[in-house]
This record gives structure tokens, C-alpha cells and sequence, in this order.
């Protein structure tokens, strides 16, 4: 069996998905891009603040899930330049203080609504 999520109060993905799909004690988040949920609109004025707003949407999504970003297993880091690699290693590292899951990260030529930086995960449910 499996449960959709979405963030609650959040706009409609913008294509044919699904914001988390939790399937076997194992959800998958969609990549996540710097939309705010609560104004749809893009929070993409630095690459920082970018990194920012994914992580707090993956955060959403796994505590909607009823887990904490402890369950995550392993992250997928898409950037439109690798330049920015050191700037979104720095935020996304303030959402794993210990323990940090499995990750990639690649340079993509572009992204959803041409942002910088898209993120998906996995989190288990131990």
C-alpha cells in the first residue's frame, strides 16, 4: 500500500507527481525546488536562501510523513552550476547536524523553472 503527502496548505506540484510517495516504511520526496509553499512563489533571490527554502520543504514533507529529518537516508543534489557546491553544502548542512545521509550531487544544464538548485530524498521509517 502506499500514502501520498504534500505540505500542507502548499500549491499543486507543478507537473504529473506527487510531492512524497511512502511506500513499504520508505518515502520518496520529489525534488524540491525554492517554492514557497505558502505564497507559490519562487524564494530564489540567492542561492543560499534557495537551499534554504528546499530543505524547509523536505522538512515539511517528512514531518508530514510523521518522521524527522534523522529518517533520511540518502539525498540527490542537482545544481545548475557547480560553482555554487560550497554555498549549498554550508545550508544544507544546518539541516543535518550529526549523522548526514547518503548523497550525490551533479551539475544539471537546468532545472524546473530555472532555478539553481532542486533536491530529492529518501527517509526510512526505522
Amino acid at each position: 500500500m502506499k500514502k501520498i503527502y504534500q505540505i500542507p496548505g502548499a500549491p499543486a506540484p507543478i507537473g504529473p507527481y506527487s510531492q512524497a510517495v511512502e511506500a513499504n516504511n520508505t518515502l520518496y520526496v520529489s525534488g524540491q525546488i525554492p517554492i514557497d509553499p505558502k505564497t507559490g512563489t519562487l524564494n530564489d533571490s540567492s542561492v543560499a536562501l534557495a537551499t534554504q527554502q528546499v530543505m524547509q520543504n523536505i522538512k515539511a514533507l517528512v514531518e508530514t510523513a510523521g518522521l524527522e529529518m534523522s529518517n533520511i537516508v540518502k539525498c540527490s543534489i542537482f545544481l545548475k552550476d557547480m560553482d555554487n557546491f560550497s554555498l549549498v553544502n554550508e545550508e544544507y548542512a544546518k539541516f543535518f547536524p550529526s549523522e548526514a545521509p547518503a548523497r550525490e550531487t551533479v551539475q544539471v544544464s537546468k532545472l524546473p523553472m530555472d532555478v539553481d538548485v532542486e533536491i530529492s530524498c529518501i527517509a526510512v521509517r526505522f
